[in-house]
């Protein structure tokens, strides 16, 4: 699981070796973890460890790590000569869309790498992803992460080329297309590059998990997400086994406002990691829970969710580090979208804390004290975050810095609003809505254009407000604090039938929502009159 993931958690057989054959990765008897998918991956290697290779195959596609390496190192054991396991194993280390390796996956990689290549692959095609996986594990040291994730794709492209009909080296190509740095580049070129790609494999492997998984990877963005939505429906019914194809559904659910879809995915998700005791999974799913009856207005479920993550013993994590960061970021999304105010700046980061999940406590402070305009708390809270973005430059995992920079603007602009200098403010604002619009903010995360809404909102400038609410919810749907924005905003510029729809479409997307403000909207649609709102 990556640190941006922290903020934001059997097989058929073939008929013969050299033959291409049809892998279902499920077996009558098996257990729940064997329903992976369809694979079809023939090597060279004996028939014997075939359903071995193609179910950790299959796991790569659904990036159960840890379990796929456990496939491949059972080959490795059975079949020393089977140069292919050792790429699968390899590639284990190379957690792409999720994290950077550590110097000591690389230096893992490359060990096993070498191994791959000094087994001597049977096929030239077996070769070409062993070459492929050298371009990212054996390129000169002082190579970038960006430059290896290039030369790895550069070298899946050449194995795509090659094997045109090869369903593995295009779907693991497509993928790289999507774990480069230049993936959002030229109006998402490569992404839509990787669709084109993926969807080319659908009528022959309906059921690949890969397709739909990287699909909706793909398309996790404001401008793709409803293409990416038959893909999200069909991915958990692939691979059922896989907790994190239950949850990756909800990747496109959030970007559509899809709520009870949303809702439904994570639960699936939640209680297949519970089974299966992968804590890091289980929160994962709960984020996007709490983050999901938020926008239904459940608050009560959303403060029960918080409650069981804060109870998961940091012993239960892979990474104890884990636990820190699901304290920082449950609680302190939970008090914003609240808009408890006072609970956001009294919240502490624990003493544990790395600098970055320090970060977020100080992010949620000056958001929370400029809403007050308590300019001195703001200013604090904004110098703490700069100080911890600084601490972050510093560590191993320096490249955190750049997925922080919005969170720094959204900082200092509610400082600037609690000093009383709007201008600032709201150009710190603009600037990173404008980068959002596009690429669209982390999946349950505040947008900052809502952020800039609220402060015009609160700036007695609700035309402007009620413009920027809008343009909100065409990016990121469905959101309480959003609809509820534009029927306030709509209600103060003398707009009252456009402030009638919004109390309505807020009522719709919250049936058994408890929050005070659908008893406002309920008044108003019935005649009465609000008063002011204090949260805003």
């Amino acid at each position: 699981m990556s640190r941006s993931n922290l903020l934001h958690v059997a097989v058929g057989w073939l008929c013969c070796a050299l033959a291409p054959a049809t892998g279902q990765v499920h077996q009558h008897g098996a257990g729940e973890i064997d329903r992976l998918g369809t694979v079809s991956f023939p090597t060279s290697c004996s028939a014997a460890v075939a359903p071995v290779l193609e179910k950790g195959v299959a796991l790569l596609h659904s990036f159960g790590y840890d379990l796929a390496r456990q496939q491949f190192q059972q080959v490795e054991a059975r079949e020393p000569a089977c140069a292919i396991a050792y790429w699968g194993d390899a590639m284990t280390h190379y957690h792409q869309l999720w994290d950077r390796p550590s110097a000591k996956d690389i230096e893992a990689g490359r060990t096993l790498t070498r191994k791959a290549q000094r087994a001597s692959a049977g096929t030239e095609r077996e070769q070409g992803y062993i070459t492929a996986a050298a371009a990212f594990y054996d390129a000169p040291p002082n190579a970038t992460y960006e430059q290896r994730s290039v030369a790895y794709s550069a070298a899946l492209a050449k194995l795509h080329e090659r094997f045109p009909n090869d369903h593995e080296a295009t779907t693991f190509y497509a993928l790289s297309l999507l774990a480069t740095p230049h993936a959002n580049d030229n109006d998402f070129a490569d992404r839509k590059k990787a669709v084109t790609l993926l969807n080319q494999i659908l009528q022959d492997g309906p059921d690949h998990p890969g397709v739909a998984h990287y699909l909706i990877h793909a398309c996790d963005n404001p401008e793709m997400a409803q293409a990416g939505l038959p893909a999200a429906r069909r991915y958990a019914q692939i691979a059922p086994a896989s907790p994190h194809a239950l949850h990756m559904p909800s990747h496109i659910f959030t970007r559509l406002g899809l709520w009870a879809d949303d809702i439904e995915s994570n639960l699936a998700s939640k209680a297949a990691a519970e089974r299966q005791k992968e804590t890091e999974s289980r929160t994962h799913a709960m984020s996007f829970l709490e983050y999901a009856y938020l926008q239904t207005g459940e608050t009560g479920r959303a403060e029960a969710i918080v409650r069981e993550a804060l109870s998961i013993p940091a012993s239960e994590y892979k990474e104890p580090e884990y636990a820190v960061a699901i304290q920082v970021r449950f609680r302190s999304l939970l008090a914003l979208e609240t808009r408890n105010w006072t609970q956001a700046i009294e919240m502490a980061p624990p003493a544990s804390a790395a600098p970055d999940f320090q970060a977020t406590v100080y992010w949620a402070q000056a958001v929370a004290a400029g809403r007050l305009k308590n300019a001195k708390a703001a200013e604090a809270a904004a110098a703490k975050y700069e100080a911890a973005l600084e601490a972050v430059k510093k560590t191993t995992y320096a490249y955190v810095a750049e997925t922080m920079l919005t969170n720094r603007e959204e900082a200092h602009a509610w400082a600037k609003f609690a000093q009383g200098n709007l201008r600032s403010a709201e150009a710190l604002l603009r600037e990173a809505a404008a980068a959002q619009d596009k690429a669209g903010k982390a999946e349950v995360d505040i947008p900052a254009r809502e952020m800039l809404a609220d402060m015009l909102l609160s700036a007695n400038r609700p035309a402007d407000a009620l413009q920027e609410y809008q343009r909100s919810v065409t990016t990121d749907p469905g959101r309480f604090n959003g609809l509820f924005g534009i029927a306030r905003a709509a209600q103060a510029s003398g707009r009252m039938d456009l402030a009638r729809e919004y109390f309505q479409k807020l009522l719709d997307n919250c049936p058994k929502g408890s929050r005070p403000e659908l008893e406002m909207a309920r008044n108003v649609l019935k005649g009465g009159s609000s008063a002011d709102h204090s949260t805003h």
